[in-house]
């Protein structure tokens, strides 16, 4: 255990210095697209983890709004989703979200991502970013033979108000 805790602290310095050095290079004059090009993702992918917008009504960083422990509520959910526990899934949802996805068809599309990337076998680092009100997760869901990516967007008051599943990029 003290060597799991030692190496996620080595994860964690690791990404505070990447985002450090993407700060540097935008306070350099680097674009977006160069930043995605070196990073090995879209200048679209790079802004949403490592750019700091605005929000134009409060004059707030969005980043800072992010919702704590999103990322690990995110992965939980489709550790459920897994496990085949749509009702324990879908009391986590809105109730606007709970009228329109119901159970049968939230197992059916689950049941679709296995028929075409096989038996689920775990997560991939979850990353979390702000989108106006919303605390948007993306986390690469690992498959046995391919991958997928599951987003979750939480409101403000932490209940589920979006679940998308699609292939990975």
């Amino acid at each position: 255990m003290v060597a799991l805790a030692a190496a996620h602290q080595r994860v964690r310095d690791a990404q505070s210095r990447l985002q450090r050095a993407v700060e540097a290079a935008r306070a350099a004059g680097r674009t977006w697209h160069e930043i995605g090009a070196v990073l090995g993702t879209t200048r679209q992918a790079a802004f949403q983890r490592f750019g700091r917008p605005v929000d134009p009504r409060t004059g707030e960083v969005m980043a800072d709004s992010i919702r704590a422990g999103a990322e690990e509520e995110a992965v939980a959910l489709f550790g459920e989703l897994a496990a085949g526990r749509w009702e324990a899934v879908r009391r986590t949802f809105t109730a606007t979200l709970r009228s329109a996805l119901v159970t049968g068809q939230l197992a059916g599309v689950w049941a679709q991502l296995i028929g075409s990337v096989g038996a689920y076998e775990g997560v991939g680092e979850p990353h979390a970013y702000q989108a106006g009100d919303f605390t948007v997760v993306e986390v690469p869901l690992l498959f046995e033979a391919g991958e997928a990516t599951g987003q979750v967007s939480f409101a403000a008051d932490g209940k589920v108000a979006g679940l998308y599943l699609r292939p990975a990029a």
